[in-house]
């Protein structure tokens, strides 16, 4: 079979990952039946594996490393598999963000991607367009892949501000959202992160329902991403994305300070832990 191409003419790493798991398996001589039998994974799962039509998850992809003895090759090559699970409209956008020096992010409905916790992140995809299990684990797995720009010496500096929406709208399980309260304050103890809170009282704005990113690239140049529930448009003209940062401005400075943004997390908790049965161990 001969490679499919990508329309720049590159084979993909989504494709090199799927097609050495075809190679590996032709050589091995291993049957589907087979490999569910060393890994547990169900046979039809691994059957779309095979066939590309399901990216899978770090987990099914270290399982097989196993079967195969291949150390972490197929774990490995998901990683840089995984972007494609975004879809097209992320990826200029992703990759720039690797690149960022500086991001700023105004969240108005859900708690940014970037600090989310895994089951935060799972009951905000349950809510999207229908996946069964294992296509929703394999979008949680990618989400919180994408963590990873926040840390390391070359982290960029991360603000986000937070309206008084997202604090309002928990998680169905208050467990689930007492564990998203409790990792915002983690994350607000890096000295790369700031998180602010922008209150109802702060009034009307014109960010009002989206979601606005702004990156500032070594270059010295601005991007900005603008997103609602079901589109995102990345903006690269310089005087558009120097509205989109006066808009940003004026929230930022109509938000909480990062301290009082603390205390207010802090009052929910006490609120939560209420609300939370207690650990009997």
């Amino acid at each position: 079979m001969p490679k499919r191409k990508s329309e720049s003419g590159e084979t993909s790493a989504r494709q090199m990952l799927h097609e050495t798991f075809r190679k590996l398996r032709e050589q091995r001589g291993l049957t589907l039946d087979d490999l569910h039998d060393e890994t547990t994974y169900d046979r039809s799962y691994l059957h779309k594996l095979l066939h590309g039509t399901r990216l899978g998850s770090p987990e099914v992809w270290a399982s097989l490393d196993g079967v195969f003895g291949t150390g972490e090759q197929l774990r490995q090559l998901w990683e840089l598999a995984r972007d494609d699970a975004f879809g097209s409209r992320y990826k200029r956008f992703m990759q720039l963000e690797r690149e960022a020096t500086v991001r700023y992010e105004y969240a108005c409905s859900t708690i940014p991607g970037l600090l989310q916790t895994r089951a935060y992140a799972r009951e905000v995809l349950e809510h999207g367009r229908p996946r069964d299990a294992a296509e929703l684990q394999e979008d949680v797995e990618a989400r919180m892949g994408r963590q990873i720009v926040l840390d390391g010496e070359d982290a960029p500096f991360f603000r986000a501000v937070l309206d008084e929406a997202v604090f309002r709208r928990a998680a169905a399980q208050p467990a689930v959202w007492l564990e998203q309260l409790e990792t915002l304050l983690e994350w607000q103890k890096r000295t790369n992160v700031t998180i602010e809170l922008l209150p109802f009282s702060a009034g009307l704005h014109d960010l009002m329902g989206g979601s606005l990113t702004v990156l500032w690239l070594p270059s010295g140049k601005s991007v900005a991403y603008l997103e609602g529930s079901k589109s995102g448009e990345l903006v690269e003209d310089p005087a558009r994305v120097d509205e989109l940062r006066l808009s940003y401005d004026v929230l930022r400075d109509r938000s909480l300070s990062p301290e009082q943004t603390t205390q207010f997390i802090e009052q929910l908790i006490k609120e939560m832990r209420a609300c939370v049965p207690s650990d009997p161990t």
